[in-house]
């Protein structure tokens, strides 16, 4: 789309202020004050770069574009559009989404949002080229403070020593994460963060040692099945570290064993954890019988967070709201097929202070995780 040189003095539409007073979390990918508006061009699902300037229609003045805002939100139930907006010398695409002004809610109007932030919301506004100067500047200023600072230097760092001391197994993180996605027609993210913390909940109340870490939002494309297009979403990821400690346990099995002696189950929630152990077992020997007991008199679950280095932990809650999360049988054939050729094998135990009773003549070590205070 081509533009004529701007005169100084004429009126152009223009982002006056947002609404989202966080300046720090501002980036370039969001409407910004001092934006001006070029042009808009309704989602079709393609790729930013992809985006040919022919799609966009001009816009001259504020009132314009909030009547083309209206008939792109009653054709597109997601409400999402492409703007072309101008910062300075250069044109930038944002995709944004349409929102109604709360102020009038009889005679609707309707402005924009960042689509990664439902609270940053834009003002528009006709105002002359050096208003919009004067607003762009202080974008940039409150965009690059965080990038401000002392000079950076380099120094080194043992990364291998550092991961073998204070990880309890150097293939593997110790933090853990799962993926709430939107399920059909639900569209708030409140909505969504209500199911994590429902099984979150329900995960600590049942014995699962877990401590809460962060929660933030995800955006994802998922594909619209009536057209094919790519279309973003907002799920939840949900971060979690064991409650106390994660134990490395080796199991070895000794001649004529056919079994490691532990027997494991699926809580409601996705985990896995044992629900008995042979006496006299490769699991006895390593303390997980002992452990077992010492659990269930804490009303404690003892969780197994990995198994051979490979997390069995729940992943993901599809948009069916199916969990997603470690096939038992993969499990069942590592440890029969670990067994068969009498080979030792290495899981992770996620437990209380208990786990002090554990065995750790056969441990490579354990690494403390206090929650934070």
């Amino acid at each position: 789309m081509k533009t004529n040189q701007m005169s100084f003095s004429q009126t152009l539409v223009c982002v006056k202020k947002v609404k989202h007073e966080a300046v720090e979390e501002w980036n370039d990918s969001m409407p910004l004050p001092g934006d001006i508006i070029e042009g808009i061009a309704a989602f079709d699902g393609c790729a930013l770069e992809d985006i040919d300037d022919k799609l966009f229609v001009p816009t001259k003045g504020k009132s314009e574009l909030k009547s083309q805002l209206s008939r792109i939100s009653k054709t597109n139930a997601d409400g999402f559009v492409w703007l072309k907006v101008r910062r300075g010398n250069q044109m930038v695409n944002l995709c944004v989404c349409v929102v109604q002004e709360k102020r009038f809610s009889l005679n609707r109007k309707y402005s924009f949002r960042a689509v990664s932030n439902d609270k940053h919301v834009a003002v528009l506004d006709d105002l002359d080229f050096d208003q919009c100067t004067e607003l762009q500047e202080r974008s940039r200023r409150a965009v690059n403070v965080v990038q401000r600072g002392f000079n950076q230097d380099t120094i080194k760092y043992n990364w291998r020593r550092k991961v073998a001391t204070y990880l309890p197994d150097h293939r593997a993180t110790v933090i853990s994460s799962i993926l709430f996605m939107p399920l059909a027609n639900e569209h708030d993210i409140d909505s969504i963060t209500i199911r994590a913390m429902a099984w979150f909940s329900a995960a600590v109340s049942s014995g699962i040692p877990i401590v809460f870490v962060n929660i933030q939002t995800e955006q994802i494309l998922s594909t619209d099945k009536s057209n094919h297009t790519r279309i973003p979403t907002h799920g939840i990821r949900l971060w979690f570290l064991p409650g106390i400690t994660e134990i490395s346990i080796e199991l070895i099995p000794e001649e004529g064993e056919n079994r490691f002696g532990i027997d494991v189950k699926r809580t409601e929630e996705g985990f896995v954890c044992l629900y008995a152990v042979t006496k006299g077992s490769a699991a006895d020997r390593a303390g997980l019988r002992q452990l077992f007991e010492d659990s269930i008199e804490t009303g404690h679950i003892v969780v197994i967070s990995r198994l051979e280095g490979k997390s069995v932990m729940p992943t993901m809650v599809s948009s069916d709201g199916l969990l997603h999360c470690c096939d038992h049988g993969d499990i069942r054939e590592t440890l029969v097929g670990a067994i068969d050729q009498l080979e030792s094998v290495r899981l992770h135990i996620m437990s209380w202070p208990t786990a002090q009773n554990v065995s750790r003549t056969q441990s490579v070590g354990a690494a403390t995780l206090r929650p934070p205070m």
